[in-house]
């Protein structure tokens, strides 16, 4: 493969997906239960993201107006450009969904058709639509021409998939070329098979076997990009144009403004400082504060600290602070303590302490 800096993507310049220009070659994936609109604006506020996507959507929920399908697909002017991700089966209104999409702010429409998980690959699409690819062909012509009559061709239609249900059924690169001709404006590959679920570890190699298979339209690589410099080694493995990112976000949401970085200009840019990434915990309780109920924000940030301090060393007491919060306002006491010169000091003295009176 080329070395670092010799192709456009390489180069971290920005490329389009169909008629749309991305910033950058870095998608937020659309993590399951974990990419509402709070952490996609914290993503992009951090640098580096080219398009970020809703969670999930079914097809069928976002046309009933459920209230959780509606407030997943919940959209603002900071989180632009949007893509919304639709999943359900040949016999979903999904062509529906995606008018009503559009309608509600999405600038890209994905098809799910990698999503592992039973309740949605054994009967709801995702996963399911790998095994009947004619069908999934014919499914995929319907959205795209239901897109481009709706939007006059100014929003694309692209599909997120994995290698193939299994090893015997490496159908990525077929389906890949059949969905291109179908109009599929991009494909996102995850690297590894259905049955894996999110086990071992993803094939780079074998997404670049996608890579060979399509005539024009990009790739994007996925799978266990999980530090900055995975992306380019991710690129010069697979020839992908575009690499979206994952389950590392999750603990460094700056991933994406260090990885441009390091395609940029060769050099990884530094580690956020501890203040920086107790300014990015802040920022994240506030946006979720702003934009979802509070029982999310406490659901979702007693999750996700444990993720976050992953990356800051020892800071049991800044975890267990959050952990244990009752409220918001407890949150951001929490974390302006840590703000303190001497709190990490204190909180690890205090730590210490604890676990000296407990072994007496």
């Amino acid at each position: 493969m080329s070395a670092l800096g010799s192709t456009p993507a390489l180069r971290g310049e920005g490329f389009h997906i169909g008629p749309l220009r991305l910033e950058t070659p870095l998608l937020l994936a659309p993590i399951a239960g974990h990419c509402d609109l709070a952490f996609r604006i914290l993503c992009r506020e951090q640098g580096g993201v080219g398009l970020a996507s809703t969670d999930l959507l079914n097809c069928t929920a976002i046309l009933r107006g459920t209230a959780k399908s509606l407030d997943l697909a919940a959209t603002n002017g900071l989180d632009q450009p949007c893509g919304m991700q639709l999943y359900g089966n040949w016999d979903d209104p999904l062509p529906e969904a995606a008018r009503w999409a559009i309608d509600h702010g999405a600038q890209l429409i994905d098809i799910n058709m990698g999503c592992p998980v039973d309740k949605v690959a054994k009967k709801h699409g995702g996963s399911l639509l790998l095994c009947d690819a004619l069908s999934t062909m014919k499914l995929a012509e319907r959205i795209v021409e239901s897109v481009r009559r709706h939007s006059n061709g100014r929003v694309p239609v692209t599909a997120k998939l994995r290698l193939g249900w299994d090893p015997e059924h490496f159908v990525a690169p077929q389906l890949a070329r059949d969905l291109e001709s179908a109009g599929i404006a991009a494909v996102t590959v995850h690297g590894r098979w259905t049955v894996q679920m999110f086990s071992g570890v993803a094939d780079w190699a074998r997404i670049g076997a996608v890579v060979e298979a399509v005539q024009t339209i990009p790739v994007i690589g996925n799978g266990d990009v999980n530090e900055p410099e995975h992306v380019p080694a991710l690129m010069q493995a697979s020839g992908c144009r575009g690499v979206m990112v994952g389950r590392g976000s999750l603990r460094t949401p700056w991933i994406f403004r260090r990885a441009m970085g390091l395609l940029r200009t060769g050099e990884l840019p530094p580690e956020p400082s501890f203040h920086e990434k107790l300014n990015c915990i802040a920022r994240h309780v506030e946006l979720l504060n702003r934009y979802h109920a509070v029982e999310h924000v406490l659901h979702c940030m007693r999750s996700r600290i444990s993720w976050y301090g992953k990356s800051m060393g020892h800071v049991k007491g800044l975890k267990e602070g959050i952990r244990t919060a009752p409220d918001v306002g407890t949150m951001f006491r929490v974390i302006e303590e840590w703000r303190r010169p001497d709190g990490e000091v204190i909180s690890r003295i205090s730590d210490d302490l604890k676990l000296s009176v407990d072994r007496l």
